[in-house]
Order: C-alpha cells, then structure tokens, then sequence
C-alpha cells in the first residue's frame, strides 16, 4: 500500500485484520513512490502494488513507471478520487491492472485484490505451461535431430538390384524407422520398424534398435536369429515398457531369394513383373522388446528379375479420411498393381501420392514409411 495519509497503515490493518491472521494478505506500506520502489527492491515476494495517485517526491503515475524496472511481475491497482478519468486512462495506459476510488470502500478493495491475485496466478500458470512448452519444443527438436542421423539418405547401387526408403513423421518425432545394412557374399539386409512411444524417449531406443539389429544381422544369417537375438537384448534392459515391431529381410542376388521374419510387423508386398501383387505369409513373431526368449519364424521367397517388394509401416494401410475410411491393405496392393516399370525411388514416390490423395489433405495421424526394393 502506498498512500501518503498518516491513517491509512491503521486504518488497513484493522479493515483487513481476518484475512491478516488467517495469513490471506502480509502488507507493506510506503508513504510515497521512493519507499515503494525501495521495498519492491529490498523484497522479492511482493505480487501487488495498490498505490494513490497524488503523493510528494514520488507520485502513482510515476511509480507505475517504475515497478516494471524492478519487478515486471507484480500487478498494480491506482487508488484514485472519484471522477478523475484523466488521471485513471494515465494510469492504465501506464499499466495498473484495475482502480479503485476514493474514499477506499474496502469490500471493493477485497474483490479488487482478490481479481488481481487470481489474475496474476493465471498469469504464472500461463508462463509455466509457456515454458514447459518452449522445454518440449526443444525436446522435440533434439529427438527430431536424433531420428534424422539414424534414417539412411544414401541408398546402396548395384547392377543386381536398388533400394530405397521414405518415412513422413505425423509429428516432430515419430516412432518409425528404416535402415539397411550390407552383408557377406554380397548379401544385402533391409530393416523396416515402428516403435511405440514418440519422443526423446522413442528416439532413444530407435537408435538401440537399430544399433542391436546392425550387430545381430552382422552376427547372424538367418532373420529369425537376427530378431531372437535382439528381442532379447531390448527386453532385459526395458524399463520404459516400450517395444517395437519390426520386419527384417536378407536379400541373396545369387539365388534371388528374399527371406525374412516378422516382429510383430505386416509382411512384404511382392510385385511380380507381370503387374500381380502378392501379400507374403504372416511369419507369426511378436513385437520386440515384450516376451524373453519369444521366437520367430521365417520364409523365403524367390524374386525374379523385374521383381518389386514393398516393405512399409501401419501409417501406411492405417492412413485415414476425415470420415475414417482407411486405405487399407486392399488399396495398397492395387496402388503396387498400377504401377508401371520405374525404380526403387520411383515406386515409393508412387505409392505415397496414392496414400495422399486418398487421405485428401485430413490430418495425418501416424508415421507414414515406405521401403521398396527391385530386383533387376
């Protein structure tokens, strides 16, 4: 309170005594805008300021000026006379939250403070979430950066065959990913996988995924192995209860065949050179990360030259219209049955257009990945 009227220190002290006790209000008085300004300066629990205007060395609308300086948090209230709108557009301009006149009725005074502390915890709660965003924002943007260095840009070139993925995350961080990895005998492995949180912390065991997978595949030449080897490894150090779906294939360009084993994922799409599509046999493995010692079946299938598979997520067959009609695995393998001779890039490319222009422009809700290896 700042006022220069020897009276008003009592004369608040006894109007306010019940919500003093019950520890509602803790005044401090200043008898001009100097010793106010030293009190905001000397304390740094003072949420309100409720000040006359017309006071020596130091007047209201000058110390509105001033608090900001000091503390750009608390929230003023001019105490003016009666009909003096000049002075009460000042000190709104100056920025005083609300006004109250004179002579101070104090229920007014009591519903006015109380307006302006619900205004100002408002205010702190505004800023909290403000600042809790800016810290997911950042978080967002770490774990987009880490999802970014783990998805392969440069595709492997060979006479014998071509490859090439794409994932389009529904939000900064998704929860997919593909990758491939080179083998022995000029062999190659393709990895395409869907972890299920989003996040810093998806990111994180995106990355022990694949990392896992890389060495599995290395060590291993059957898919099931690779997949056992790696269920097992994510399980024993899951605290996070995540778990991830994943298909993983090894191609052999000397015999042209194709073997893979599913996690818990869609099997591949074959496109046969004539233009028929051919959904492969469910291996039967659940999602990595869950079950201790779970195992996985595998099948081969042979790709003749001119071949096509297609390996992708759910947010692909999941991808959704605003009335919910999904595009479906149907759509897909009618999307692959159209298409016409192109490359791996080619043919991604393709198959996202269709899922596009079926979802027609509605909300994506899930990542949308796609991995599309050819023969030659």
């Amino acid at each position: 309170m700042v006022d220069d009227e020897p009276d008003i220190e009592h004369l608040v002290v006894q109007r306010m005594r019940r919500e003093i006790r019950r520890g509602e209000y803790l005044f401090e008085f200043a008898a001009n805008g100097i010793e106010a300004l030293k009190v905001l300066t000397d304390r740094d629990d003072i949420d309100m300021v409720v000040s006359d205007i017309n006071m020596p060395h130091m007047d209201g609308l000058t110390l509105l000026e001033q608090i900001p300086k000091v503390d750009p948090n608390v929230k003023s209230v001019i105490v003016s006379a009666y009909g003096d709108m000049k002075n009460i557009r000042t000190a709104m301009n100056r920025g005083a939250f609300d006004f109250v006149t004179k002579p101070i009725d104090f229920e007014d005074l009591r519903v006015t403070i109380d307006r302006t502390l619900d205004h100002l915890e408002m205010l702190r709660d505004a800023l909290k979430s403000r600042d809790k965003l800016v810290a997911i924002e950042h978080e967002l943007g770490v774990a987009n950066q880490m999802q970014q260095s783990i998805l392969p840009t440069v595709f492997p070139k060979s006479d014998q065959f071509g490859l090439y993925a794409s994932m389009t995350p529904a939000r900064d961080v998704g929860g997919d990913f593909y990758d491939f990895v080179p083998l022995k005998d000029g062999k190659i492995g393709m990895t395409i996988a869907d972890v299920s949180d989003k996040g810093v912390p998806a990111a994180l065991f995106m990355m022990s995924s694949r990392t896992l997978i890389k060495g599995a595949a290395i060590g291993h030449s059957e898919p099931q192995e690779v997949l056992a080897e790696v269920n097992d490894l994510l399980e024993a150090d899951n605290t996070t209860a995540m778990f991830v779906t994943v298909l993983y294939a090894v191609y052999d360009p000397r015999s042209g065949e194709l073997t893979y084993a599913s996690g818990g994922h869609d099997p591949p799409i074959v496109l046969r050179k004539d233009g028929s599509a051919e959904v492969q046999p469910n291996t039967g493995g659940i999602a990595l990360g869950i079950a201790k010692g779970a195992e996985f079946g595998q099948h081969t299938v042979k790709l003749e030259a001119g071949d096509r598979v297609a390996m992708f997520t759910d947010g692909v067959t999941e991808a959704a219209r605003d009335d919910e009609e999904q595009f479906g695995m149907t759509r897909l393998t009618e999307a692959l049955g159209k298409l016409g001779a192109g490359n791996a890039a080619e043919m991604t490319a393709s198959v996202l257009d269709a899922v596009h222009e079926f979802v027609s422009g509605a909300s994506q809700s899930d990542d949308i990945t796609f991995l599309a290896f050819c023969r030659h």
